[in-house]
């Protein structure tokens, strides 16, 4: 019995992986062969909506003038930008007073205290002008085209309550950063084809989100106890049966930790955050007509299983190392027995190459990026699902309605310019 119990938990830690890529292969051809091979350009619309920018910001001083400046070069007929200060202690609010002076289009509002990013967005949700609402991180540079794939949407189907955009790395001197722009085209990307393919995404993008103001005001704004925000409000628009789409070709370029110290706050509060929702929208499974989230619910929660399941393994294993301990099997983790290893080497190379053959078009020389991404499973499975292991007792255990505030995150080692986005757009 207890044979068969190792035999299952150690097939499930190399053999749930495989099936997910498949999954996400397959998806993401889907998506782009329905919905993706279309003309560079967006469609052209009669009359394009107003939009409102918000841009929450908490101590940014080095970013917000680079973002607004490229926010004001859209093309894009008509939209303001408004800066949502959120108790800064640095020079921001100088800079904001200075910014909505010289630009028109530029509004700022000032929060006396620290109140987190979902509280910040909700004072912007409440005076933007606008009945179409994009937000977007201080740090992140938005493509020119950007609002006018996600306007398409909207205007198209009244029933999209939110679109998602395309986090693309700005920044890539390290190794660090070099796996994670691999990652966002090699996984997340392919990940949020399939899950619009198949009806609910787990989260639209913290660092770019356009909203319809209707649907926010629908189930109550942001609520500001989730340590992402993001995924919370997801759940809760398509809860009340609001469509959210992704859209790819509405690429907002990011700037991502490059270091280990960073890596490991923002995957500790991508996990923690993940875990919250479950905990919040466990009533899923008593509602009939929620049965599109179940598979979302299930695959995050299966993925929780797979962290603990593959730690277990390692500390097992680690323990008849040092201490000389006799299982009733043998366990080598964390490396797969050899026909599973050549197998998810097999699929790591194809799931590259279709990645390489979705993504071609928001960047001519990607190839280069996906030989780091070799460095994937052994960096960034280790990581992330020790940060599981950290945050979802965090999550499980964290007091109801306790306000989730700001943090300064790691933006990389070198400070990189607006222009930067650009070049990279065209290569």
């Amino acid at each position: 019995m207890v044979l068969k119990f190792f035999q299952f938990v150690n097939d499930f830690v190399y053999l749930y992986p495989l099936l997910m890529s498949f999954v996400w292969m397959i998806g993401a051809l889907i998506f782009y062969w329905r919905l993706e091979w279309r003309p560079d350009n967006p469609p052209t619309l009669k009359e394009y909506p107003f939009f409102s920018v918000l841009i929450p910001c908490h101590n940014e001083e080095g970013q917000i003038n680079d973002t607004v400046v490229q926010l004001l070069e859209l093309d894009y007929p008509k939209y303001e930008i408004v800066i949502i200060d959120d108790g800064s202690t640095d020079n921001t609010a100088s800079i904001l007073h200075d910014l909505s002076k010289t630009h028109k289009r530029v509004r700022a509002v000032y929060l006396k205290e620290n109140q987190g990013k979902a509280a910040a967005l909700n004072v912007g949700c409440l005076i933007a002008r606008a009945d179409l609402i994009l937000t977007i991180d201080a740090d992140a540079f938005l493509d020119p085209k950007a609002l006018k794939w996600m306007a398409w949407h909207f205007v198209t189907f009244p029933r999209v309550g939110a679109v998602s955009g395309n986090p693309r790395v700005l920044n890539r001197t390290t190794l660090l950063a070099k796996i994670q722009t691999g990652e966002y085209s090699t996984i997340i990307g392919l990940i949020k084809r399939t899950q619009r393919v198949l009806g609910k995404l787990l989260t639209v993008s913290g660092v770019i989100a356009a909203f319809h103001r209707q649907a926010l005001v629908s189930v109550g704004l942001l609520d500001t106890d989730m340590v992402t925000e993001d995924i919370d409000i997801t759940w809760k628009l398509q809860k009340r049966f609001w469509d959210v789409r992704y859209e790819p070709r509405s690429i907002c370029w990011i700037l991502v930790p490059e270091t280990l110290k960073g890596l490991w706050r923002q995957r500790l509060r991508w996990s923690q955050g993940g875990v919250e929702v479950l905990r919040k929208h466990r009533d899923i499974w008593q509602d009939w007509r929620q049965r599109r989230l179940w598979p979302v619910y299930l695959e995050y929660v299966f993925s929780v299983v797979w962290a603990y399941a593959f730690w277990t393994l390692v500390t097992l294993w680690a323990l008849t190392e040092v201490f000389n301990l006799t299982l009733p099997m043998r366990l080598v983790p964390p490396i797969p027995p050899a026909w599973a290893g050549s197998i998810l080497a097999l699929t790591c190379i194809t799931q590259f190459a279709i990645s390489l053959c979705v993504d071609h078009i928001y960047e001519k020389k990607m190839v280069r990026y996906l030989f780091w991404v070799i460095w994937y499973p052994f960096m960034y499975w280790m990581i992330g699902s020790l940060t599981v292991i950290v945050g979802a007792p965090k999550a499980l255990l964290k007091k109801k309605g306790a306000r989730a505030v700001w943090r300064s995150p790691d933006r990389g080692i070198e400070t990189l310019q607006p222009h930067s986005s650009i070049n990279l757009c065209q290569r």
